[in-house]
């Protein structure tokens, strides 16, 4: 035990006291001291790059471009309980999450509607738009209002004007390669560090993709009859991609119901054109579609588009195969 001298207040000169207690602070302070003077070496190999994503196809993107990247954090900002953004209200632990965000990679073409918000509140704040560069179709005109029971007017597609974009691109596998390939260029643009691993994950990702097309193409283009009723318009560029024909979009809102009008007159359409496959989303209630099937006779299948699912790497390959197997049993025949 170390015996200290300390100076008494009183004139009796010094005396001796044992302070086990000191010995212990002077560990402390040491130990401190070795921590600091190494604080700056930890901080760069403990430096994060911290991305934060609209949402979920976006996000299944982000897990294969950053798979070994030491360092990278990636979160999904609206989880599992959004399919589309169209009506996402940001919360407060949205902001505060993107405030601490090196990165946000969103799919833009009006997916987000709260845009805006983020920009006046985190002017500083970096966001890389996916779809940027891509060609896009303008959403068909469902805008029509109709006459309720009580004679009011009810439109099931209130608030959306003809001649909006539809920003589901990342349906189709040719647009999520070209989204996947700004994301790289993106990423490596704000963390060079890490810009050779991310182009590498790239080039993997993108292989898969190209793989997943081909093995579509081949199960798809030989189908004689493609035409196909959606209760979303998610599909265009899907059905751009493969050559289906949507011959109607029941509801361009999934969140919304289509009115008894509504529904007889697609019950109707599809007797008079034989229309094979009525498809629902596994996101959304699927009643109305099967009262659409089982008045018509047409099948009642689910085709995904991929804005919830498990989060794994190939979590887009798996659904995307999975509706191409659907699509092979709806419409063979």
């Amino acid at each position: 035990m170390i015996t200290f001298k300390i100076r008494s207040s009183k004139p009796a000169g010094f005396r001796s006291v044992h302070l086990p207690a000191f010995k212990t602070m002077l560990s402390f302070i040491l130990s401190l001291c070795l921590l600091l003077s190494g604080c700056g070496v930890r901080e760069k190999e403990e430096d994060s790059f911290r991305i934060v994503t609209s949402f979920y196809p976006m996000y299944i993107m982000a897990l294969n471009l950053t798979q070994g990247v030491p360092g990278v954090q990636v979160e999904n900002m609206a989880g599992q309980q959004a399919g589309c953004l169209h009506d996402y209200q940001l919360q407060s632990k949205d902001m505060q999450n993107l405030q601490k965000a090196d990165l946000f990679v969103i799919n833009g073409a009006g997916m987000e509607s709260f845009l805006e918000d983020v920009k006046q509140q985190l002017p500083s704040l970096p966001i890389l738009v996916t779809s940027q560069g891509i060609p896009l179709l303008e959403e068909e005109d469902h805008s029509h209002e109709e006459e309720s029971e009580h004679g009011e007017e009810q439109g099931s597609h209130e608030g959306h004007e003809h001649g909006e974009v539809n920003p589901h691109v990342w349906v189709s596998i040719s647009d999520a390669i070209l989204q996947v390939e700004n994301f790289s260029e993106g990423l490596t643009e704000a963390d060079p560090i890490h810009g050779e691993q991310y182009r590498k994950n790239a080039e993997i990702y993108i292989e898969k993709l190209e793989t997943l097309r081909e093995e579509m193409h081949q199960a798809l283009d030989g189908l004689e009859d493609k035409r196909i009723i959606t209760f979303h318009e998610a599909f265009p560029y899907f059905a751009q991609e493969f050559g289906l024909e949507i011959v109607k979009v029941i509801n361009r809102e999934p969140e919304s119901q289509p009115s008894a009008k509504e529904l007889a007159e697609t019950i109707r359409e599809i007797r008079e054109t034989g229309v094979k496959a009525v498809f629902a989303e596994p996101q959304y209630p699927e009643s109305a579609a099967n009262i659409v099937a089982e008045e018509s006779g047409a099948g009642m299948y689910f085709l995904d588009p991929c804005t919830t699912g498990e989060e794994s790497p190939d979590a887009y390959l798996n659904a995307m195969r999975k509706n191409m197997e659907v699509l092979k049993t709806a419409l063979a025949g």
